[in-house]
């Protein structure tokens, strides 16, 4: 057996890749939004310090947990999943964090930020994987609940 592709899954070849490529995508962004909570929860400053802090764990978590679940999927399907720094730093959809100690109310508007772009980028991949696989879809869908829940509750704070 051959390691270049030793896993087929049960897609054909057009669906595996456009499978593989929203669940990359996927994987690619949920990973940079997990270092991007983490790059926060290590410099958020302010009088609602705790708070955030604690809630920065949970989105790390959370995408943790995601990643995992996109990239298991995506070797189901018989695609190798790709989560290297120089991936994730070439292909990420994330505007990212700055460097440095960040405010608590500055990490809540990054953190908005950066949620909607991994949803509006999860949500375009459920459009385009519905009809390829619908176990992929599904997946992805769960995904943008529990994100969208999230979102929500960190624009909460902005209000």
């Amino acid at each position: 057996m051959s390691t270049a592709t030793p896993i087929n899954g049960v897609l054909d070849h057009d669906a595996r890749q456009v499978v593989g490529d929203a669940l990359q995508a996927t994987l690619v962004d949920l990973v940079d939004l997990s270092l991007i909570a983490k790059q926060a929860h290590w410099n958020v400053v302010g009088s609602h310090f705790t708070a955030v802090h604690a809630d920065l764990d949970e989105l790390v978590d959370v995408t943790r947990e995601f990643s995992d679940a996109a990239a298991e999927r995506a070797t189901a399907v018989g695609v190798s999943p790709d989560a290297r720094v120089q991936t994730v730093a070439k292909t990420t959809g994330t505007p990212g964090i700055s460097e440095g100690w960040i405010g608590d109310t500055a990490v809540i508007g990054v953190i908005v930020e950066n949620l909607a772009a991994v949803i509006g980028g999860i949500r375009e991949r459920i459009e385009a994987t519905g009809t390829q696989d619908p176990v992929t879809e599904d997946l992805l869908i769960g995904f943008a609940a529990r994100l969208e829940q999230l979102h929500w509750m960190w624009q909460a704070r902005q209000a």
